[in-house]
């Protein structure tokens, strides 16, 4: 069943031009801008191309899914296979099934919503053209990573997207911004490099590096041994861009010093890279040698999830100068650990949760890293104790709307039944109660204990956060009596003020509620400018996406089962 008929030599086309469109983006926008399109301001014309180039990406990608046969996930749709290089066999070969198709439509919707942000909102930085073109290269590396189906093309890709996101790092990020792009551009280029050699082996070994070829044989090939260095190599690899404890360090600092929209899609794409590699390469190609590594990397990813949860219990306490954005990063490792403890099952319900629960985190930290950074704007800071304030009255009493759309992204990230959160979750625990044959059972049985235990961490620190930066707290050891604690809240609860917030004419008539003169005579708390329309443009197809996902799972689940069960059984449905 398709949506609407297209043409297979349309849909290969239509492939083809997401992948190479940004690339093709990318190089425009480093030119000068024909007459015509320039307006009044050469940077907003640079930008407005970054919205155009990214939004027919994403209409390409929405036509592409809708003629996609849904009644066939399993089978690779939009097919291209051109020799490339002979000699090694190594083809340009990109196809879709229903395990990729999700991911395309994932990463075309945030870059597009990144750029939308980023055209009313642009980081301090450089040149607008720079920025707009490492945007589109990133695209272009992340789309390919997950449309192309040949190994080193794959290593091509996936090697893409690491300059633009070390330069958005170093060159737009905040404080701390080199340290933090230097670390991640040594840890993923030295993963990078082991995960060469393990591809390079698989390849030689078997006599090919065509990915379905290799999942059809499903290992056959391949002797124990080989898979299970192939496995340790490429493991490693693909590890660190998920990231997974102990290989996570890179994760926080990246995350705090990158600027909101690359927070973005770093969380809501780039790791979701290295746990596709290990669904697309490992588990089909090398069976054996995930099997001898299955426990172990259930083992690290239960970890990472108690772990990712005590750092953000220990940064949400009061007084411990805790960073919002460093929070939610650290989130991602708790929440990756359930990707990679539902990979490590090696079953259809615990790989479907995986691939469920990427697509989910994807959604909803990207609006998470969006509302963090629309506070930090606000706010000047993204520090917790200053975001509480001690007035008793934080997002809930300044802005509104944005209070509750914070909330609502906490909820949905702890898992809460009826968002997309709580699905996958559920399935890798499911998966974990019953792994594939061959694994031991009590062992996975207790990671399932871990992880269920992993889950109450995390909706604890979420409600701290939520109580602390949208509902404030009290000063523990105020001298002032209560009928002066009224008018002095005020000073409290404001805070720093940057540019282009409150008092600001972009804050509308908040700026009256929050100006200096006005905060000492008044016993009303100053308001902060609510959801901007450009902002609500940017965050609203996330909250429906996150809301259809959690009451509708089977629109994914019923992309993503056939293909697991096709791909686990070694190519034969």
């Amino acid at each position: 069943m398709t949506v609407i008929d297209i043409s297979p030599s349309v849909m290969q086309f239509l492939l083809a031009f997401i992948v190479v469109a940004p690339l093709l983006g990318a190089l425009a926008a480093l030119l000068p801008a024909p007459p015509g399109l320039r307006g009044r301001n050469p940077d907003q014309a640079v930008l407005r191309h970054g919205v155009t180039v990214t939004g027919a990406v994403l209409v390409a990608v929405i036509v592409l899914a809708s003629g996609f046969d849904h009644d066939h996930p399993a089978t690779m749709q939009a097919t291209t296979d051109i020799s490339w290089i002979p000699a090694l066999d190594v083809r340009i070969h990109l196809g879709i099934d229903g395990i990729s198709l999700p991911l395309l439509v994932l990463t075309a919707l945030l870059t597009f919503l990144c750029a939308l942000y980023s055209y009313f909102k642009l980081p301090a930085g450089p040149s607008p053209k720079a920025f707009v073109a490492l945007v589109l290269v990133l695209e272009s590396g992340t789309l390919a990573t997950f449309a192309v189906l040949d190994l080193l093309l794959f290593f091509l890709a996936f090697e893409m997207v690491l300059i633009p996101m070390y330069f958005l790092i170093a060159r737009w990020g905040g404080d701390q911004r080199q340290a933090a792009a230097w670390k991640f551009i040594l840890y993923t280029l030295l993963g990078s490099v082991v995960m060469l050699l393990g591809l390079l082996l698989i390849g030689l070994k078997s006599g090919t590096f065509d990915m379905v070829a290799l999942a059809t044989d499903n290992g056959r090939g391949l002797t124990t041994s080989v898979q299970v260095i192939a496995v340790l190599a490429i493991g490693l690899g693909l590890a660190v861009k998920t990231p997974m404890w102990p290989l996570h360090s890179w994760l926080p600092d990246a995350h705090t010093a990158a600027p909101t929209v690359g927070s973005v899609l770093l969380a809501g794409v780039l790791l979701k890279m290295g746990t596709y590699g290990f669904v697309r390469i490992l588990l089909p190609v090398a069976p054996d040698g995930m099997r001898t590594f299955a426990p172990y990397l259930a083992a690290f990813a239960v970890v990472g999830i108690v772990y990712g949860s005590l750092a953000c219990l220990a940064l949400a306490r009061t007084g411990a100068k805790g960073d919002l954005k460093r929070l939610i990063a650290y989130s991602s490792v708790g929440h990756m650990g359930f990707v990679l403890l539902g990979i490590a099952t090696m079953t259809p319900t615990g790989v479907n949760g995986a691939l469920f629960a990427n697509i989910a985190h994807g959604l909803i930290t990207g609006l998470l890293f969006f509302l963090v950074g629309a506070v930090k704007d606000r706010y000047g800071t993204a520090d917790l104790d200053t975001l509480a304030g001690a007035t008793g009255a934080a997002l809930y009493g300044r802005a509104p709307r944005l209070g509750a759309l914070l909330a609502f992204a906490a909820v949905a990230s702890l898992g809460l039944p009826g968002l997309a959160g709580f699905w996958g979750e559920m399935l890798t625990l499911f998966g974990a109660y019953s792994p594939a044959e061959g694994l031991s059972r009590p062992a996975f049985r207790t990671f399932m204990a871990i992880g269920a235990f992993g889950t109450l961490l995390t909706a604890a620190y979420m409600l701290i956060v939520v109580r602390r930066v949208c509902m404030g707290e009290h000063a523990p050891h105020s001298r002032l009596s209560p009928d002066e604690q009224p008018q002095q809240a005020p000073r409290a609860a404001d805070g720093p003020q940057p540019a282009g917030t409150a008092g600001s004419p972009s804050s509308g008539a908040a700026g009256s509620a929050s100006s200096g003169t006005a905060g000492p005579r008044t016993a009303t708390t100053p308001q902060l400018a609510d959801i901007h329309p450009y902002e609500a443009a940017a965050w609203t197809p996330l909250v429906v996406l996150t809301v259809v996902a959690g009451l509708w799972p089977a629109v994914l689940l019923g992309l993503t089962d056939p293909a697991v069960q096709q791909l686990l059984a070694g190519g034969k449905s």
